[in-house]
């Protein structure tokens, strides 16, 4: 009798341990991403699972962006770092080199069939539904790669995002649709909406190049008016 008291106690311990240990989940995995749309990205298909850390944030402008010494930091810890590439992040090398990360990178551009804006590749590739997914399957298969114990997790909810896209490229089609081939033209500041123009069928005119950096000149506007005004166009929108 007195061997069953004294192990009592010690059952009694194994068994909240077998009840406490499947509630207590490992943190969730840390993760960089270089601008806002990235980090939407990852917080869909991480969902819970991840711990997003955006360094360009929606209103900013990842083109001339600064990385305060913050940013460092976000990269320092993260185990995980996303990017766009295609020469989008100029300041990331020397941000990386700071920070003294070694976090894997997944650059979220990979397998994407690039436009070419003169002699260089235009980064804004997201700008298509199709290419938006390619980013998708390359953050899933990122996050899986740096947390195996939660690819389940990212595969079923990479899976319903990819639904919902498209779903999205479904309704961008039907609303185009309705707009008559002669007015679908859009005028821009830049040229950022290449891979849009050619998956959808839209003409933009724009006074600047891929990037923000760069200033339109007076040459450049009368440009623009002298393309529009023989087709009648009328400026849909004036968009950074």
């Amino acid at each position: 009798m007195r061997t069953k008291r004294h192990l009592l106690p010690w059952l009694i311990c194994l068994a909240q341990a077998a009840f406490v240990a499947p509630v207590q989940a490992q943190e969730p995995l840390k993760v960089a991403a270089s601008f806002s749309i990235l980090g939407d990205f990852v917080k869909n298909v991480g969902g819970a699972r991840v711990d997003v850390a955006t360094l360009v944030g929606p209103d900013g402008d990842v083109h001339v962006y600064a990385p305060p010494p913050a940013d460092a930091r976000k990269i320092a810890d993260a185990k995980l770092l996303v990017i766009n590439g295609l020469g989008l992040e100029g300041w990331l090398p020397r941000l990386l080199q700071a920070s003294g990360g070694k976090a894997p990178i997944v650059t979220a551009t990979r397998g994407i069939a690039t436009l070419k804006l003169g002699s260089d590749a235009d980064p804004h590739a997201w700008q298509s539904v199709a290419n938006a997914k390619n980013y998708v399957v390359n953050i899933r298969d990122g996050l899986i790669a740096a947390d195996p114990a939660d690819a389940e997790v990212f595969r079923k909810n990479a899976a319903a995002y990819l639904e919902r896209l498209d779903a999205l490229d479904g309704e961008v089609r039907a609303a185009i649709k309705q707009i008559p081939q002669s007015r679908r033209k859009v005028i821009s500041t830049h040229d950022a909406f290449g891979y849009f123009a050619s998956a959808y069928g839209i003409q933009f005119i724009a006074p600047l190049g891929v990037s923000t950096e760069s200033e339109a000149s007076a040459r450049d506007i009368a440009g623009i008016i002298a393309r529009s005004r023989p087709r009648k166009s009328r400026p849909y929108s004036l968009r950074k």
